[in-house]
């Protein structure tokens, strides 16, 4: 049949094996057309370092990147190029034959040339170039960052469109990249099911009314008076109701993605746009089941990005955060500690620190406290558990106890930045559900939330963790706004 004809001509185009528009790709070398071009194949720069895809003697390979340094000497001119893929850049030997006079720091350009072994220790490998060819020109005196120059993070956060360029950010983008991909492949590895939830919505799952309206830019909207959804709408500050929602059909689901919050701070703690990996598990009724997923996700993720990128992670341990990599080490060693809300406050209030905030029995934790808890543990992460009653949203599961009412609520303390993940048992008794939701004056904006309850419900919890802070954690990073590409705060949408 003629759709079977086409599927099979499709397949054979993205296998490469013949059609207009074929192509394949295998370990870093690229063709177009459907056919192999051995006397030109292109070459990611991470893999002519690693030497695993060594060319045939004498075959010309094509290296795409940028120049990280310029060093001209009587008989050669040495290059080092870089294309993103790797830390490191890759030498290129130039003879007095091929033209690299209009070639300076920061040029884009594309060389065709011969890998052969280095006689230099640190690297196995260098192009010996046939031809460089100037792709885009970059004047050294008006670029900001300069060769050889370490700059501060604070100095590179200024230029947000130029930072990927210098190692310490093109590093973090890579660790960051290879954090998502772990974070997907610890959920699919363990079951859960990705659920896309909405970025706009007519909920504030938080209830903290720091939100971001959303309506049509256009005047003609504006003269209707109306809402273009008919009711409120907002950006999400998180994505669990609707991942509730999930767990009346599916037992594991997670979701990740942007989060925001109209904060108007611009402290390095706080953005206005932020991501959040966020899981709900049917069928548990134990705090520690969530904790144990938290516990996991942590340390698979951190694991797979030491292994991965274990160049890209020491310069941050290494120029950034000294003595990061001890602290990373102790977290992946040692069992996560656990603390009662009530223990926490007793050992905050028995300690000589001076506090900002006093620690008080029905007051959330501060920063100060959630730093000194961890500390108090042996730089440990630490979870808390069973908070009070009144500080917690409508959704968390009511503990019944006394005389200090409860819910079964956790957050995850973490070094160097304090709660890390908050979660919960949700409250799936529709009595107590119905009475907490009048008590906040939430009945009507939240039926559809009682009817979720209604129809097959099962005792159910989940929590989030900030990505960011995560990073944050790993890294040693002290500003949030140094682990995002992008950075939204009060007062700043650059780009």
């Amino acid at each position: 049949c003629a759709s079977a004809g086409a599927g099979r001509m499709w397949r054979r185009r993205l296998l490469g094996l013949g059609g207009a528009g074929g192509r394949w790709v295998k370990s870093g070398l690229c063709s177009f057309n459907g056919r192999s071009n051995s006397s030109d194949s292109r070459l990611s720069v991470s893999l002519a370092l690693s030497g695993a895809e060594r060319p045939r003697e004498r075959e010309v390979v094509r290296i795409q990147g940028w120049i990280r340094s310029v060093r001209a000497q009587k008989e050669f001119t040495f290059l080092h190029i870089n294309d993103g893929s790797s830390l490191q850049s890759l030498q290129v030997l130039a003879r007095p034959h091929v033209d690299v006079s209009n070639i300076t720091f920061g040029s884009a350009v594309e060389i065709w040339g011969k890998l052969v072994q280095s006689p230099h220790k640190k690297q196995n490998t260098e192009l010996i170039a046939d031809e460089v060819r100037l792709i885009g020109s970059c004047n050294p005196v008006d670029f900001p960052f300069k060769i050889k120059k370490r700059h501060s993070l604070e100095y590179i956060r200024q230029f947000p469109h130029l930072r990927c360029k210098t190692n310490v950010f093109s590093s973090l983008l890579r660790i960051r990249s290879g954090a998502s991909a772990a974070t997907h492949s610890f959920f699919m590895n363990n079951g859960f099911v990705h659920i896309h939830t909405p970025t706009i919505t007519s909920n504030d799952c938080e209830g903290a009314g720091e939100l971001f309206q959303v309506e049509p830019a256009s005047k003609t909207a504006e003269k209707c008076h109306t809402h273009f959804f008919d009711v409120p709408s907002f950006l999400t500050v998180s994505g669990q109701l609707h991942l509730e929602v999930m767990t009346g059909a599916f037992t594991q689901v997670y979701t990740f993605g942007p989060a925001f919050r109209a904060e108007n701070s611009q402290t390095r703690r706080h953005l206005a746009e932020f991501y959040m990996i966020e899981a709900e598990l049917a069928f548990t009724e134990n705090l520690k089941d969530i904790m144990e997923v938290m516990e996991q996700l942590f340390k698979t993720v951190t694991f797979d990005i030491l292994s991965k990128y274990p160049e890209d992670v020491q310069l941050f341990h290494k120029d950034v955060a000294p003595g990061q990599e001890e602290r990373v080490e102790r977290m992946l060693k040692n069992p996560f500690q656990m603390l009662s809300y009530t223990e926490a406050i007793d050992i905050l209030q028995r300690s000589t620190e001076s506090f900002k905030f006093e620690p008080k029995w029905g007051n959330d934790l501060q920063t100060e406290h959630e730093k000194y808890l961890v500390q108090h543990c042996g730089d440990i992460p630490v979870f808390v558990i069973n908070y009070p009653y009144d500080i917690k949203p409508f959704y968390a599961r009511d503990n019944q106890d006394g005389p200090q009412h409860t819910v079964a609520a956790v957050d995850l303390l973490v070094p160097g930045i304090g709660e890390l993940c908050g979660g919960s048992l949700r409250e799936e008794r529709l009595d107590l559900l119905r009475s907490r939701l009048k008590q906040h004056g939430l009945p009507d904006t939240y039926q559809w939330y009682e009817e979720v309850h209604q129809f097959g419900s099962v005792p159910h919890g989940g929590f989030g963790m900030g990505f960011e802070r995560y990073l944050q954690c790993v890294l040693g990073i002290e500003n949030i706004k140094d682990v995002i590409p992008f950075p939204r705060f009060s007062h700043s949408c650059i780009l």
